[in-house]
């Protein structure tokens, strides 16, 4: 077999629904009511991947620039619309915000480490740049949502102490800066509980799909170590920028707090 990829044939990735009625079977027992939930999932994956993967046979033939950046911005406008669907807290729905903050970070990020670490040739290869900038953004909208979240849920706790802040002659940026701390914590935290724990818990997908594919273990180690630290870039990079951009949105135009914010009091 040496390093060849071991084929799953259709016959195997039907038998893998089993491990789903596994998940459906604890969750009829205990009337977790998640069984539609399960299998309208399940159909999901399966149609979404088998799309995706005729997609990428295509974009990975053609390689062009223009295709892969269009690709990349559409992935980074479902990544901001699903991370902030996550923060029912939040009024008024920043997706434009999320979007622009993980647009950024993830193509600072990637083209880091497309052209500095990797540099295929050419550098724009769609075989590299699509799964390192899927990666960045798959990590970097759950932080961002995490961030987000944490910021809003702060405000309407401190919103006395805000207030207070501001009538003393605080900037909204000096009244708010210890819930931007916060928020930038909790977006950063499981991304470094993952750096702490990775190798000795888990192995991570990137490692263990190359390895699966046959790749030397000591190669896989150097890639995912390359993976963890731009996903913690990508991260800090994102929750910075939506955080810095979204604490404004707590206050008026005059440098007040909102209403709807001074409102969660009552």
């Amino acid at each position: 077999m040496g390093n060849q990829v071991i084929p799953i044939s259709n016959l195997h990735l039907a038998l893998s629904v089993v491990l789903v009625f596994i998940a459906g079977g604890i969750s009829a027992a205990l009337r977790l009511g998640l069984l539609k939930s399960l299998a309208w999932g399940t159909v999901r994956t399966f149609v979404q991947l088998t799309f995706i993967g005729y997609v990428l046979k295509y974009v990975f033939t053609v390689n062009n620039l223009w295709l892969i950046f269009s690709i990349v911005v559409v992935m980074c406008y479902v990544a901001a619309r699903a991370s902030v669907k996550r923060t029912p807290g939040v009024p008024d729905y920043p997706v434009t915000l999320a979007f622009w903050s993980l647009l950024a970070s993830t193509v600072l990020v990637g083209l880091v480490v497309v052209r500095l670490i990797i540099n295929p040739a050419p550098w724009y290869t769609a075989r590299i740049i699509i799964p390192i900038f899927g990666m960045i953004l798959g990590n970097s909208m759950n932080g961002i949502a995490l961030s987000l979240d944490r910021l809003y849920s702060e405000a309407y706790l401190r919103a006395g102490e805000i207030e207070t802040l501001l009538a003393f002659g605080a900037t909204p940026w000096e009244a708010v800066r210890g819930c931007v701390k916060d928020a930038m914590r909790a977006g950063m935290t499981p991304t470094i509980n993952s750096l702490m724990v990775v190798g000795l818990v888990s192995l991570p997908g990137m490692m263990t799909g190359q390895i699966l594919g046959g790749v030397d273990p000591g190669e896989a180690v150097r890639y995912q170590i390359v993976v963890m630290l731009m996903i913690t870039a990508a991260v800090a990079a994102g929750c910075l920028m939506l955080v810095g951009l979204s604490y404004k949105r707590l206050f008026t135009p005059d440098g007040a707090l909102k209403g709807e914010i001074t409102g969660s009091r009552q």
